[in-house]
Parts: structure tokens; C-alpha cells; sequence
């Protein structure tokens, strides 16, 4: 006659008993193997103990725990084929897959039992406590046990039965894939139980320590002969860890069925829907911890409402330095880059609380970034967004790479998810457009500001800077650095959510299309008046030379030397590479060019009529340049003739 079920109490009851206890840790921690099994393949899947899984005592549990869980679930490491070992024959021999079915009953009574526990034990006491003292909310009852009484009537009321009854009739009906593919896709509820799993550990430490009657019910029933001297969250681990066990008894069902057995397609099919079932499993432990993690992160930036957002990624996070337009040294910042915005931070001096103070939010939808090409700063970069433009340098060249890469393809994520933004937002590296806005962006974009130290005078009306009467500004719109008479107006510019900003004479004619009195009008521009950006973007040559003797008076040590290709006979002279005059001009027809003192190589000298101006170049190689540029001008040479394409620097 066939065994009756057991009900559920008698589950529990032999649950209780001191062999039960111990075979069903033999089994779950790889203590013990049950008969006629071969041994654990490597890479299976074993039960932590209670140390491993738990960090601190019964406070936290283990983010190394939660993310081997993971690996393995991904990896498919525990999933490797079964090697079959030698059996002890017996007196009555049984089919081995008959042994892994038995096998299988056998532990899902037993975890049966442990949902029991859970469920029906410590999840009602601590629901009766909270109704009755009002200690403790039954809110937070509800959230530490998660779906567990869904998951207790499902293996209870029909998974067990259904295997039972399987083995009962094994003799007429042996199969199991059947059965296992009707109940497999219910086992994706076990999603919602883990990835509330860290989250339900962590309200379990918080009212253990808040609540004295919440303790006190939980330290009763883990006292209790059926707790097995084990904690609650140890009992809470074991949903986690079920469903890779299904996978792994499956498999080997599969492996011992024999090759014409009626259940291998079905088997096979069955362990399909299980794997998928543990992959489940595995994308809820993905999304908790980034969940986890982008709650960390928030917490470093104070919790400010306009950032936190549960749907955000973050995709790298790190210090850089900023270029400052104004200081010498650059600044320390960090950033946090987000599948939707970049968060330009300054750390804070006094860490409690937020580490962070967030300075400027950057959408990533219309950013760019582009490499600079900095002598000054090395592994330089810009990131130009909607809201500010910013440069920056990082620790190292394969750093400001990697910050490159990981805005590009941001940026490129972000396209392709928003039809607005299909063109391509990253322009070739090195354009020199780049550094000027086009007329069509002034106002839409924050522009990338020229840096203070680069210009001497206004690169608008250009009257040299002073530290008193004419200093230097910003024009919110372009980013020229110009005086507060050139920068006198207000526009509306759509990049600070039309706020009113400080724009110079041009980009406010060219914002608001108001018509400027003639007073305000720009003066006929004098002889020096040949902006060095011009020249250095069509010129002959040009490049930072020395400036030696008193010829020079106040001008300086150092110039910005260029020949223009529309102006191929005069040598202009800047104090900085950004300034709209010159400081001298040299026509260089008629005049010798001549080598210096022998003491050095680099140094040549311009001679005429009793004026000498001396020059140093920074290598002999330029010197070389310089002197053939500029004995073709004195010449009388012009561009139009060949030869002049050596020269350009």
C-alpha cells in the first residue's frame, strides 16, 4: 500500500527531531550525501555558514554573500555536468533517477518545514505581538517577510503534493518533468522575496534594537528547539538559496535518465523553465544591489529631491581637477555620472552628513565632450552641456579616457532612446571651432569661457585690463573675456531657463535683435587691431617667442608673435594669444635677419636702419622656422607663391 501524505504538522515534527535537524543541514551545507549519491560536483551549490552569510552578529547580511550568490547564479559555475561516482549496491536495487525524485521529496519536505517556521511561526507571533502591544507597526511585519506566506502556500499545497503523489505512483507514472513544467513559472515569485531580501535584514536589525517587544518574540521563538539554534535570518537565507537546488537535482535527473525514457524531453524542458527561474533570481539581486548602491550615493550627495530618482544608473564616479578661468592652480572636484545627468560636486570640508555639495547638474541629453589640447594641462578634457561648460583634468591620460568613453557612450544611450537628440552630439576632437561658439548655439548652450590669464586686454572694444579701473568679466553667452563697458547688457539666455545674464555688446545685438545707438557703436578699428585668434588660425607661422633687451619696455619677456597670411609683410606682436591688438608691429620689408650671440642658437635678431629687435625661440628648430619666415617677408615675398606650407606652426 502506498504511503500516505504527511500533513504538514507531521513536517514540522520530524523537522524537530534531532536526526532530521541534522540530515537536512548534512544535505544543505554538503555535510552529508544521502545514499547511492555521488559526491558534489565542484562548483555546487553550498550553504554558507551562518558567519559567512551574516556580518556583525544578526545586524547586516553580507554584500559579499548577496554578490557570490549572484556570480554563481550567473556564471552557471555550480551548473557544471554531474560526474557519477561509485554506489554501494544494496539489497533491492532502485533506478537512480527514482533516488534523485526521492531525494528531491525528501529536501522539499524539509524546506517545507522551514517555510512553516518562518511563516507560520515567527511571521504570525510577531503579527499577534504587534496587534496586540502596539509596540511595533504590523507595516513592518508585513515588509520583513516580504511574499513568504505565497511562497509557503505554494510549496505546501501543491509543489509537495504533486511530488508526492509522483513517487506514490512511480511505478505507472514515472516522470516528473511533466509536473515540474506546470508548477516552474510560479517559482518567479521568489523575484519580489530577494530583492526585498537586504532591505527586510535591515528593518529586522532597526526594530530588534528599537523594539524590547520585537526582540523579544524573535529571541523566543530562535531559542526554541524549532529554530535548531539558529537565527531568524539564517531561516530567511534558505528561500534564496532554493531554486539553483531544483536546477541542480534536475540536471542530474536528466544525466541518469536513460536515453529512450519517456520524461527526457519533458525533464529537459523542465530544466529550461527552472534555469529561467534562477535567472529571475539573479536579475532581482542585480537590481537590489544598484538600488543599494545608488542609495549610497545619494546619501553622499545629501538627498536632494531634484537627484534622487530610483530609475537612475550610475555609470562612473571619480575626483578630477577644474580649470580655473581665473586661479593658476586647478581646483578639486569629483563627478558622478549618471545614465541622465553628470553632478559636478565639491567635496565638503566637514563630512557629516552628505559628503557632497552638489555644484552644477549637467543633462546628458545635448552634452559634449571633446579632449583638450593643453601644454599647460595635460589629460585635459571639456564637457560642454546645456547648463554650464566646464574643463577639466584627470590624474592621467588612460583617466581621461576612460571619462571620455563612458560620457560618449552616455551620450550615445541617450540618443538612441530619444529621437530629438538622433544627430551626432560629439563634433572631431581638436576642432578649433569649438573654442567659439556657432552664432546659432549662443544662448541654447553654456559656452566654454576664454581663460582670464589668456587675454591682457577686451576682446571687444580691446583696451588693456587693469586691476582697478577696467577688469576683466565674462560674457555669459560667448565666453569672451571682456571689460564691464563691453559686457554692460542683459539677455535672456535659454541655457539658464531664460534668467537674465551679463552678455557683451555683440552677443546682445545678436540675441535680442535690438538695434545699437551709434554712440555705442565699435570704433573704427586702429592699425594693431588684428585679433590674435584670426592670426593663429590663418597665419604663417606664429608661436610664443622671447622678447630680449630694453626694446621692449613694459611689454614684457614673452609675446605671442605672428605673421598673418592677409598681412604676409608685418610681424605682430601680442602680450597673450586671445588679445584683439597688438602691442607692436614690425613691417618686415628691407630689414636683415641675422643670427644672435654665438653663446646661444635658439636667439636671432631683426635689423634695420639702427633698430635691432632681438628674439629667442624655444628650440632651434623654430629659431629655423622664424628666420625663413621672416627673410621671405622682408623680401617682398607674398603667400600666393610656393614654399609656405612648411612654415605654418
Amino acid at each position: 500500500m502506498a504511503p500516505t501524505l504527511p500533513s504538514i504538522d507531521q513536517l514540522l515534527g520530524d523537522f524537530l527531531t534531532t536526526g532530521a535537524v541534522s540530515r537536512v543541514h548534512g544535505l544543505e551545507a554538503g555535510q552529508q550525501q544521502p545514499a547511492c549519491r555521488s559526491p558534489t560536483p565542484t562548483g555546487s551549490w553550498e550553504t554558507p555558514t551562518v558567519e559567512e552569510a551574516l556580518e556583525s552578529g544578526s545586524r547586516t547580511v553580507s554584500r559579499r554573500y548577496l554578490s557570490s550568490l549572484k556570480n554563481k547564479l550567473s556564471s552557471g559555475a555550480w551548473r557544471k555536468s554531474y560526474q557519477p561516482g561509485t554506489c554501494p549496491s544494496s539489497g533491492t536495487q532502485e533506478p537512480e533517477e527514482k533516488k534523485i525524485v526521492r531525494e528531491l521529496l525528501e529536501t522539499e519536505q524539509a524546506y517545507v518545514a522551514r517555510l512553516h517556521l518562518l511563516d507560520q511561526v515567527f511571521f504570525q507571533e510577531l503579527l499577534k505581538e504587534a496587534r496586540g502591544s502596539k509596540a511595533f507597526p504590523e507595516d513592518v511585519v508585513r515588509l520583513i517577510f516580504s511574499n513568504i506566506s505565497s511562497i509557503y502556500q505554494f510549496h505546501s499545497q501543491f509543489f509537495l503534493p504533486e511530488l508526492q503523489r509522483r513517487l506514490d505512483d512511480w511505478t505507472t507514472t514515472p516522470r516528473i518533468g511533466d509536473v515540474i513544467q506546470k508548477l516552474a513559472p510560479f517559482l518567479k515569485m521568489y523575484s519580489e522575496y530577494v530583492k526585498n531580501f537586504e532591505r527586510a535584514i535591515e528593518l529586522l536589525a532597526t526594530w530588534t534594537d528599537k523594539s524590547p517587544a520585537f526582540q523579544e518574540v524573535i529571541t523566543r521563538i530562535q531559542s526554541s528547539e524549532a529554530s535548531a539554534s539558529l537565527t531568524l535570518q539564517h531561516h530567511m537565507l534558505e528561500p534564496v538559496q532554493r531554486i539553483p537546488r531544483y536546477e541542480l537535482l534536475l540536471k542530474e535527473y536528466v544525466q541518469k535518465l536513460p536515453g529512450q525514457a519517456p520524461d527526457l524531453a519533458d525533464a529537459q524542458k523542465a530544466l529550461d523553465m527552472i534555469f529561467s527561474a534562477a535567472q529571475h533570481s539573479n536579475t532581482a539581486i542585480t537590481e537590489m544591489e544598484r538600488l543599494q548602491e545608488l542609495w549610497e550615493v545619494y546619501q553622499r550627495l545629501g538627498l536632494e529631491d531634484d537627484i534622487v530618482d530610483p530609475s537612475n544608473t550610475l555609470l562612473r564616479e571619480g575626483p578630477v581637477l577644474k580649470i580655473s578661468f581665473r586661479r593658476s592652480g586647478p581646483m578639486e572636484r569629483y563627478l558622478f555620472l549618471f545614465n541622465n545627468m553628470l553632478l559636478y560636486c565639491v567635496p565638503r570640508v566637514i563630512q557629516v552628513g552628505a559628503h557632497f555639495q552638489v555644484r552644477t547638474r549637467i543633462d546628458v541629453a545635448g552634452m559634449k565632450v571633446r579632449e583638450l589640447t593643453d601644454a599647460e594641462f595635460p589629460h585635459s578634457f571639456l564637457v560642454s552641456g546645456k547648463q554650464r561648460t566646464l574643463e577639466l583634468r584627470a590624474r592621467s591620460q588612460e583617466e581621461m579616457i576612460s571619462w571620455l568613453q563612458a560620457c560618449q557612450a552616455a551620450i550615445d544611450q541617450i540618443e538612441k532612446r530619444n529621437e530629438t537628440f538622433k544627430a551626432a552630439v560629439q563634433s572631431p576632437e581638436g576642432d578649433p571651432q569649438e573654442q567659439e561658439l556657432q552664432s546659432v548655439e549662443l544662448g541654447l548652450r553654456a559656452p566654454q569661457w576664454v581663460r582670464d590669464k589668456m587675454v591682457t586686454m577686451c576682446m571687444r572694444c580691446q583696451e588693456p585690463f587693469n586691476a582697478l579701473t577696467r577688469r576683466r568679466h565674462h560674457c555669459r553667452a560667448c565666453g569672451y573675456v571682456v571689460c564691464a563697458r563691453c559686457s554692460d547688457y542683459r539677455a535672456e539666455l535659454k541655457y539658464d531657463a531664460n534668467r537674465p545674464n551679463r552678455v557683451c555688446l555683440d552677443c546682445y545685438t545678436f540675441l535680442t535683435g535690438n538695434v545699437l545707438p551709434e554712440e555705442k557703436e565699435d570704433k573704427r578699428r586702429g592699425i594693431l587691431e588684428k585679433g590674435a585668434v584670426a592670426g593663429s588660425e590663418q597665419s604663417l607661422i606664429c608661436s610664443f617667442l622671447q622678447l630680449l633687451g630694453d626694446k621692449w619696455g613694459k611689454s614684457g619677456s614673452r609675446g605671442w608673435c605672428a605673421i598673418p597670411r592677409d598681412d604676409p609683410l608685418v610681424l605682430y606682436i601680442y602680450a597673450a594669444p586671445q588679445d584683439m591688438r597688438a602691442h607692436t608691429s614690425i613691417p618686415l620689408l628691407g630689414y636683415q635677419v641675422t643670427a644672435g650671440p654665438q653663446a646661444d642658437a635658439r636667439v636671432f635678431q631683426l635689423q634695420q636702419s639702427g633698430q635691432l629687435y632681438t628674439f629667442k625661440a624655444e628650440s632651434e628648430e623654430l629659431k629655423g622656422r622664424w628666420v625663413k619666415a621672416m627673410e621671405r617677408a622682408a623680401s617682398g615675398w607674398s603667400p600666393g607663391e610656393s614654399g609656405d606650407k612648411d612654415l605654418s606652426d
